[in-house]
């Protein structure tokens, strides 16, 4: 690993002689899906502005898409490069727990293409200053985003219910070491993440459907308490935000957005503890959200996942999946059409 590290360091030190690749020719710009060395879903897209320079946003795993720091395209010998530069600021306190410094960290991501693929290799310092972790994972090219479609000439299938209002039937956590908070209460699906006083904190899972679907169009109801945060995903992949925003500004991060990607167009949420009436769907990598009855994010073109993701691949079929690992949510009246194709 040493050598391999060392020539991934030669090889960015020769940036400054290295031919910058014009635009026209250069294969990293678009969108990227990758897979994260602990296997969580990313997402990277690279595109040129405005005055001829290269900007980059990324996705690592969680929260929300961010821009990069710094992004470097580079020509050297006939081989395209790729350098990513993320930066980090982390406190040190003293043993009194106050803020004595804050100490600044830069992890690098090296990559280098094979046909479609993107070739990672991620170099971050240990916090403690003595050496640093090297990780590889790869990115695939995400084919262009479809026109938008003509949603007044979509077809659909039989709905399907799918939630019975007794029981968990046809759902699962996705992940089966998470502690269960869900349960189902006189036709309500109801999360319920309690912590016990003076325990360790419990980590509360997601819960998705076994089914999984291409494109369609669901209904649902959801009720969140005061402060309350969960989210619908679409196909495992997409979240559409549930969360309490009433009164608050127009964000992607509030009720109704896709998380950190596409902001609703007006602001149509309840205050908590009403029933907040979903209208969503999803077709040709394309979403639509009508939000207690009002239509608040229009055929909106779906770049790629967001944070929380079951996989990066936004094209492959998926679950419905509920966050409940946050804090107590109801979700009631949960139908979902097939689009026919």
């Amino acid at each position: 690993m040493k050598k391999t590290l060392m020539s991934w360091m030669g090889a960015a030190a020769l940036i400054a002689s290295a031919v910058v690749t014009q635009a026209d020719d250069n294969p990293f710009l678009g969108a990227w899906a990758f897979t994260t060395p602990d296997g969580g879903a990313g997402w990277l897209g690279v595109k040129e502005m405005p005055g001829g320079y290269l900007d980059g946003s990324m996705l690592w795993v969680a929260g929300s898409v961010v821009p990069v720091d710094s992004i470097v395209v580079t020509q050297q010998n006939g081989r395209e490069a790729l350098i990513i530069y993320r930066v980090y600021d982390e406190n040190r306190k003293d043993k009194d727990g106050k803020v004595f410094r804050t100490q600044r960290y830069v992890d690098t991501i090296f990559g280098t293409l094979d046909g479609d693929t993107i070739r990672f290799m991620q170099v971050s310092p240990n916090r403690n200053g003595k050496g640093v972790n090297t990780s590889t994972f790869t990115g695939k090219k995400m084919a262009p985003i479809p026109p938008a479609p003509d949603l007044g000439k979509v077809k659909y299938g039989k709905p399907i219910k799918l939630f019975n209002g007794k029981n968990l039937d046809g759902w699962r956590l996705t992940d089966e070491n998470a502690a269960n908070g869900w349960f189902a209460d006189n036709g309500i699906l109801v999360c319920d993440p309690k912590q016990e006083e003076g325990k360790p904190h419990k980590n509360y899972g997601n819960l998705r459907t076994d089914a999984e679907f291409e494109d369609f169009n669901l209904t649902l109801k959801a009720k969140v308490e005061k402060g309350g945060n969960s989210g619908i995903y679409l196909r495992g992949v997409c979240e559409i935000q549930v969360t309490d925003s009433y009164g608050k500004n127009l964000d992607s991060h509030h009720m109704g957005g896709l998380y950190s990607r596409v902001t609703p167009s007006v602001s149509a949420e309840k205050p908590a503890g009403e029933w907040q009436e979903f209208d969503i769907t999803y077709c040709d990598q394309h979403v639509t959200v009508k939000l207690n009855g009002k239509t608040i994010i229009d055929n909106a073109a779906v770049e790629g996942c967001t944070g929380g993701a079951l996989w990066s691949d936004i094209t492959k079929p998926g679950p419905i999946y509920l966050q409940g690992d946050h804090t107590g949510v109801m979700y009631k009246d949960i139908v979902l059409r097939p689009i026919e194709k």
